[in-house]
């Protein structure tokens, strides 16, 4: 039997908490605790909480692809042949497994996945396409966008 978690509600300096660690994942919690106005003690003990509750479920840095040569993105729709559970799941594994996919994400519409890759260019997006996303199971169809500006991405989130 799993232990429960006691979730306990969220206050302002939670959510405080939650803000400036989202547009500062770096802050030291000396910092943060500055920063809301509590002791280092009881912001190491929130900042705790917040991550075992799954409230914060990482941090990690934003790195630039155009300097890794990862400069093109581009957004695939795919279209499975069949829309059973069974299929999803297989799909859903192996698309897991593939180091360049950044997101998939199950849709709703004339599509069942929308998948961000990011790649060098459209040479390289070419020879994963085939060799790679149309060896998928049950892949019947995939619609490509090349994105051509990124307006917005890695907005944090408006709580």
């Amino acid at each position: 039997m799993k232990d429960s978690i006691t979730v306990e509600p969220l206050d302002k300096i939670d959510l405080k908490i939650l803000r400036l660690l989202q547009k500062n994942g770096r802050l030291t919690n000396a910092d943060l605790a500055e920063q809301v106005s509590i002791s280092p003690a009881t912001c190491h003990r929130r900042t705790q909480r917040l991550f075992e509750e799954g409230y914060l479920t990482g941090v990690r840095a934003l790195v630039a692809p155009e300097k890794l040569s990862r400069g093109a993105l581009v957004m695939v729709a795919v279209v499975l042949d069949r829309s059973t559970p069974e299929s999803f799941a297989a799909f859903e594994a192996a698309v897991a497994k593939l180091a360049f996919v950044l997101d998939c994400h199950l849709v709703a519409g004339d599509f069942d996945y929308f998948l961000k890759i990011r790649v060098s260019d459209m040479a390289d997006f070419n020879r994963l396409h085939s060799s790679q996303l149309i060896a998928l199971p049950g892949v019947r169809q995939t619609r490509t966008f090349f994105v051509m500006k990124e307006v917005v991405d890695s907005r944090p989130l408006d709580f």
